[in-house]
């Protein structure tokens, strides 16, 4: 069984807290940026792109195979279809972060797009 301490806590002065001589608190962990954050990342950005345009072509492709305006199965279709969706959707994910911290929305930045 634990035995209970016996301490006794004083509170601090009330000189010895975080606050600047503005009354404000801060902290230099959360205002330091990065050169990284800085960097673009041109060959991810590329490699999204040419991902979101594949998989637009594939997603097409399957379109007109499915609705005949093409020749072709149903299953190659299929196959073109689950490829487009493979290709389409990273590169969509990655293009719309990539325009979002171009834009300077908010907690989008091109360090969170991986850089190759």
């Amino acid at each position: 069984m634990a035995s209970r301490r016996n301490v006794r806590y004083s509170s601090l002065a009330a000189d010895d807290n975080d606050l600047d001589y503005e009354g404000s608190q801060y902290d230099p962990r959360f205002y330091y940026t990065p050169k990284a954050f800085d960097k673009i990342p041109w060959k991810s950005i590329a490699l999204a792109l040419f991902l979101l345009l594949l998989g637009s072509f594939l997603l097409f492709l399957s379109y007109f195979v499915l609705t005949g305006h093409m020749a072709g199965e149903k299953s190659q279709a299929y196959g073109l279809l689950a490829l487009g969706f493979l290709t389409f959707l990273p590169g969509f994910y990655e293009t719309r972060i990539a325009y979002y911290a171009w834009r300077g929305a908010n907690g989008y930045r091109f360090a969170s797009i991986p850089d190759y």
